[in-house]
C-alpha cells in the first residue's frame, strides 16, 4: 500500500503537470487567434481627433460617435481603439463623453489619480503591443480628490483609512515637486497649489511612461507611439494638452 505522502506527491505532480500543459494550450491557442484589424490613425491624427471631439463637446455640437446596433456587431469580434486614455476615476470626467468618442474606440485605464500600478501598466503595455494603439494620453484635472488626499498628507500629515493611504502614496512625489516649484517662484493659494500638483502628478506618470517602460521605448523611438498629457476643467469643460 502506497504512502499518504507519495500518494500526495503524485497528485501534486499531476496537477501541475496539467496546469502547465493548460496553460501552454492556452498560449498556443492566443497565438494563433486571428489577428485583430488594428487603427489606421496615426498618433498625431488620434491626438487631433481628441482635440476635435473635446471642441465640440464644448460647443454642444451633436456628436459623431457611433453606438448603434451595427456599430456594436462590428467591433464584436475585435476592437481597434486609436488611443489609451489613463485618467481618473471620478464621476464628472467621462473620457468617451469629453472627447465625443464612441464604442471601441479608446481603451480606459481608470483609477483615483490616475497613477499606474502593475494592474495599469499590464493595461497600457496589452494596448500598445497587440492593439497597436499610437497614442496614450495621462488625464488629470481640476480639483482631483487624490491629489488633495496626497496634498493633506503632506501638509497636515493626514491618515486615510484602509487601501486609501496606499493609494495615494504614489502622487505624494508629485505634491512635493510642486511645492518646490513654487517655492522658488511665488506664494500661492491652496488651490493654485493643488492645480500645480495635478500637473506634476500628471507628467510624473507621462515621463514614466517614456523613459522607464521598455516594451514603449521602441514604439517611440520609431514613432509609432506618442505619449502626452493633459488636464480637463471641471469648469470650462476643456482639455488642455501638454508636455506634448
Amino acid at each position: 500500500m502506497q504512502s499518504p505522502d507519495v500518494d500526495k506527491r503524485r497528485l501534486l505532480k499531476a496537477f501541475c503537470c496539467g496546469g502547465i500543459a493548460l496553460g501552454t494550450a492556452s498560449a498556443a491557442a492566443w497565438s494563433h487567434a486571428a489577428p485583430s484589424k488594428k487603427t489606421a490613425m496615426t498618433a498625431e491624427q488620434a491626438l487631433q481627433a481628441l482635440k476635435d471631439g473635446n471642441e465640440r463637446f464644448l460647443n454642444d455640437a451633436p456628436q459623431t460617435s457611433v453606438q448603434s446596433k451595427e456599430r456594436r456587431l462590428e467591433i464584436a469580434r475585435g476592437q481597434q481603439p486609436f488611443a489609451v486614455l489613463v485618467s481618473c476615476s471620478d464621476s464628472r470626467v467621462p473620457p468617451e463623453l469629453l472627447f465625443g468618442r464612441g464604442l471601441g474606440e479608446l481603451f480606459i485605464v481608470r483609477n483615483a489619480g490616475n497613477t499606474v500600478d502593475t494592474i495599469a501598466m499590464g493595461s497600457i503595455q496589452y494596448a500598445v503591443a497587440e492593439l497597436g494603439v499610437p497614442l496614450i494620453v495621462v488625464l488629470g484635472h481640476e480639483r482631483c480628490g487624490a491629489v488633495d488626499a496626497a496634498l493633506s498628507v503632506v501638509e497636515k500629515n493626514a491618515i486615510f483609512p484602509g487601501s486609501i493611504g496606499q493609494m495615494i502614496e504614489p502622487i505624494v512625489p508629485a505634491v512635493l515637486k510642486a511645492q518646490a516649484s513654487i517655492k522658488a517662484r511665488d506664494k500661492v493659494s491652496r488651490d493654485g497649489l493643488l492645480d500645480a500638483a495635478v500637473r506634476h502628478n500628471v507628467m510624473r506618470v507621462v515621463e514614466r511612461l517614456r523613459t522607464t517602460e521598455a516594451m514603449l521605448a521602441e514604439p517611440i523611438r520609431s514613432g509609432k507611439l506618442m505619449i502626452v498629457g493633459a488636464r480637463y476643467d471641471l469648469d470650462d469643460g476643456r482639455v488642455e494638452f501638454f508636455d506634448t
